[in-house]
């Protein structure tokens, strides 16, 4: 793993989902193999797999107390394109620190990530005025997890984390994104847990040669998704859990 410190110029970003993306990491340890935001490698001159390398801005949280001053408030996704809660904060805190400063200054937030690290900020959550968090859940099979999230925490512990978070009322979803074979088993394992459910399909094929290797070709077609997203939104809605279908 090749691990970089860089200084950004700035910390909050355009979204095309939230007002604002931040990001206080480029790269990511979990390495799925589906990631949409390996096109991050043509503009960061990576030679290292995706999954290989992080680059750690080291002045995310200097960046972000200067911005929220000037800047409309706004919603902040974090994070875009790596996962907030990768292996790596746990040294470097950026996050934690971000999110005490949108807290301190009553900016809304959405986290998103595949790691249970995030109950170690439980306590910043519980104080912010307008936080939810969100866990990317692709699968409740443990074997297709391990093929195409092979660095990220199995599903059962990020569906724990949920549950902790819920109970600290603290406001919950998932994204099922890609929906992968066995995402059917997600939906008694959900419920309770999360106040909504958001499904999308693989949108960026770089898992190609992965589907292919393992004779799921069947399962990234969209007439497998349309299929499985119509199903997936009936079931969960049937157990209570209100569900959108993003393509």
């Amino acid at each position: 793993m090749k691990i970089r410190e860089i200084k950004a110029k700035s910390i909050l970003s355009k979204s095309q989902v939230y007002d604002y993306a931040l990001n206080p990491y480029v790269g990511c340890q979990h390495g799925c193999i589906y990631c949409y935001a390996r096109f991050m490698k043509r503009f960061t001159g990576h030679r290292e797999r995706w999954g290989e390398f992080v680059d750690v801005k080291i002045n995310a949280p200097e960046l972000l107390a200067c911005e929220v001053k000037r800047k409309r408030v706004g919603r902040v996704w974090i994070s875009g394109v790596c996962d907030p809660y990768q292996p790596i904060e746990k040294r470097y805190m950026l996050t934690r620190r971000c999110l005490e400063i949108l807290v301190e200054n009553g900016w809304p937030f959405t986290v998103q990530t595949k790691s249970s690290l995030v109950l170690r900020d439980i306590e910043i959550l519980k104080r912010a005025n307008d936080a939810e968090v969100g866990f990317t859940i692709t699968t409740a099979d443990e074997r297709i997890r391990r093929i195409f999230e092979p660095g990220a925490p199995p599903s059962g512990k990020r569906i724990e984390a949920l549950a902790n978070l819920r109970s600290e009322g603290i406001r919950t979803f998932a994204m099922v994104a890609p929906i992968l074979p066995g995402a059917e088993g997600l939906v008694s394992a959900l419920k309770g847990k999360v106040e909504y459910v958001l499904l999308d399909k693989l949108n960026y094929h770089y898992a190609d040669w992965t589907y292919k290797r393992y004779g799921l070709q069947w399962a990234m077609k969209d007439s497998f998704f349309s299929q499985k997203g119509e199903e997936l939104r009936m079931a969960f809605e049937k157990v209570g859990i209100p569900c959108q279908i993003l393509f």
